[in-house]
């Protein structure tokens, strides 16, 4: 006959116990946050050094007679691997993107015509970026006396703003020119796209507009120099609620 043994009924609760209070774990012993350890910092943006903020630029090497090679130099930035050189032609609206992992490098320009630049700051690891003050030069060209002014640039209202309701609005730009000649400036403003001359012979920077609730208006400057150059902004647009 087989004989029958009987465990405690105690005892088989207690291994349970036991044997759920130290299961479960993985072994390591680390936390299980899923942060990163080492996170990659950001890059800072760079403060840039040359072509000079609204000046003529006269350093570069001509090519032919239409272009010229100008390097373009900033400083370096902390936690950063590489930049990328936001270029715009601000006679035809034209841009153009150049990288490099140094901090200036050689672009070929055309001659006589106005820049706009900023320095994006990128590092590896990571999408966050940093960019730069924008700065605005003059290419020097052959035979040029007098630079045309700068294109105006809205100051309030922003670009695609949107605005409370107000029945008026007071329109700021600014203005700026490699030869510091700027006489006046024409206003053009309106509900269609592009605007009607407003007024004009402006020797100040800003001019108070009608406007009505639940309208989008564009607006855009000509300015002008004591030589007679007159260049158009690009057309800004805004909206009342």
């Amino acid at each position: 006959m087989k004989k029958l043994h009987f465990i405690p009924k105690l005892l088989l609760t207690g291994c349970t116990i036991i044997l759920l209070s130290c299961g479960g774990g993985d072994g390591d012993g680390g936390d299980d946050g899923g942060g990163d350890p080492n996170p990659i910092p950001a890059p800072l943006a760079t403060t840039l050094i040359f072509p000079d903020n609204n000046e003529e630029c006269t350093e570069g090497e001509v090519i032919n007679p239409t272009q010229s090679r100008v390097v373009f130099e900033w400083n370096d930035s902390q936690n950063t691997d590489s930049y990328q050189v936001n270029l715009l032609n601000l006679n035809t609206g034209s841009s153009s993107l150049t990288s490099s992992t140094e901090s200036s490098t050689p672009i070929i320009l055309l001659r006589g015509v106005p820049y706009e630049w900023f320095v994006v700051s990128r590092a590896n690891g990571t999408t966050e970026t940093a960019t730069s003050p924008t700065w605005r030069f003059f290419n020097a060209g052959p035979g040029i006396s007098n630079y045309a002014p700068f294109p105006a640039q809205a100051v309030t209202p922003t670009r695609g703003a949107t605005l409370s309701a107000t029945s008026s609005v007071v329109l700021e730009w600014s203005g700026s020119d490699v030869d510091n000649d700027i006489s006046n400036y024409t206003v053009s403003f309106g509900t269609e796209n592009p605007p009607p001359a407003l007024e004009s012979e402006i020797t100040g920077t800003s001019l108070e507009v009608d406007v009505q609730s639940g309208n989008t208006y564009f607006w855009q400057v000509a300015t002008e120099d004591t030589a007679g150059n007159v260049t158009n902004s690009e057309v800004f647009v805004f909206r009342v609620e």
